[in-house]
Order: structure tokens, then sequence, then C-alpha cells
């Protein structure tokens, strides 16, 4: 008997140490400034022309919080703010690069009351297509990339 048990602990074993490579992991939660520790994501305010990109760090902060077991509607904290975009400008002569800017206006409310407010602003370069179509589809791509970043740079501010 004492062979079965043994075939049966070192098939666990393989099993649990299997698992842990999926891609699994404990997280540690988060804890806001202000001592909240679940928090709801008001939509941002877009005061840029690009007609998604309040809607991208909206849900990118939506997703860091999901990620951290944080996010919650009707919480104690409230994030929200505004998000504009830079003029489009060459940046290499030439003009087959292209580069884009924003800048999130954030806040975060504990019980109603203002505890912080950040403005983070990312650039990134993207190139500019063949023609407008593709140089708009890589615009709203590389807008998509910062809105993550500045949303993670966002949540970091806030954090204790």
């Amino acid at each position: 008997m004492r062979r079965g048990s043994d075939t049966l602990a070192a098939t666990l074993a393989a099993g649990l140490v299997a698992l842990s490579g999926c891609g699994y992991a404990v997280s540690a939660g988060l804890k806001l400034r202000g001592g909240a520790e679940l928090a709801e994501v008001r939509p941002f305010e877009n005061l840029s022309t690009d007609p998604s990109v309040g809607v991208e760090v909206t849900s990118a902060l939506r997703e860091a919080l999901a990620r951290r077991g944080a996010a919650g509607d009707g919480a104690r904290a409230l994030i929200d703010g505004q998000v504009t975009t830079d003029t489009v400008a060459p940046s290499f002569a030439g003009g087959a690069t292209q580069r884009v800017g924003l800048v999130v206006r954030a806040r975060l409310l504990v019980d109603g009351a203002l505890v912080l407010e950040r403005q983070v602003r990312r650039e990134a370069d993207y190139l500019a297509g063949a023609d407008a179509l593709e140089g708009e589809a890589r615009r709203a791509q590389a807008l998509r990339r910062l809105a993550g970043e500045a949303a993670r740079d966002v949540l970091s501010a806030f954090e204790e």
C-alpha cells in the first residue's frame, strides 16, 4: 500500500508544479491613498478630437484594478478625470514617422473628498502609413498603448 500512496503524492506534487507555471498568481491586492481597497472608475471626459481615447483610458484603468482585485461598483474610492491628445507632428524629416501625445488628468476621491490629483503625459511614435486610413489606424493603436501605460502610471501614483 505504501507504494500507491507514494505514487499519488508524486502525481499531486507534479500537478502542482505544472499548474504553477500556467500564469496563475496570487495578487497582493491594492491599498489606495486615503485607505480605500476598492475603487470605481467613472468614464474619463474626452477633451481630444480622437473619439475613443477617453474610453481606452477608462477601460485600461478598470482592467488594471480588476487584475488587482480592487474594482468595485459603489466603492469608497472613485477615480475620474480628463484626457487630451497633442496634435500630430512629424518626429523625423520627411514625415514617415509621426508623434502623438496623450495627457491624462486623474483624480482620486475617497468618501467624496479629493485625496490626490495627478497628471500623466505619455508620447509615442508611429509609422505614418501609405494612406490616411492606415495612418489613422496606426495612430489609434499608439493611443491604445499609451492609454495602458498612462493607466498604470495613474494607479501607481494613487497607491500607498
